[in-house]
């Protein structure tokens, strides 16, 4: 794997320092909006986030999609509030931890097959989990940009943090 195991869970994580911080800026106003009638709304992109990345890596550690645990935690974060929530994605850096700190190398290399595709675990953890991850987060900025929040810039979206003042 190009990424070792430290770096793949750190760069997991660091997406959810993205995501808590991008949360910090959600008004409750914003949670109903959805920029077309059939996209997520803000509150339902972040209830899909809450789900995505660590079902989707038991699921390429268990060598196929867990749905049960998807449906379940689906449903749980669908009841959870807005602050909830942000404290259920919060938990995620250690979740990743957990699930992938103690995994052999030769678990990233495993030939799998999900979604209609063939891939190695590690493969499909960097491109779906990953990738997702900074996608989904583009979106949620996207999101918090088209309401309002034209302050938020490249240090928000790629750091995690508020750019620092002008001199």
């Amino acid at each position: 794997m190009v990424l070792t195991q430290n770096e793949l869970i750190g760069a997991l994580q660091h997406e959810v320092t993205i995501l808590q911080h991008l949360c910090s800026k959600v008004e409750p106003s914003m949670l109903t909006y959805r920029p077309t009638p059939k996209q997520r709304s803000t509150r339902e992109l972040l209830d899909y986030l809450a789900v995505m990345g660590p079902v989707l890596v038991k699921s390429a550690l268990a060598g196929g999609f867990v749905q049960d645990e998807w449906v379940a935690r689906a449903k749980a974060a669908s009841e959870l509030s807005f602050d909830e929530l942000v404290k259920a994605l919060a938990a995620q850096p250690d979740e990743y931890k957990q699930l992938l700190a103690n995994e052999p190398d030769t678990t990233f290399r495993k030939e799998i097959e999900m979604f209609g595709g063939k891939s190695t675990v590690g493969s499909f953890i960097v491109s779906m989990v990953l990738g997702g991850a900074a996608a989904y987060r583009t979106q949620l900025f996207c999101y918090l940009k088209s309401c309002g929040r034209e302050e938020l810039g490249t240090a928000n979206l790629w750091r995690g943090v508020d750019p620092a003042p002008a001199q």
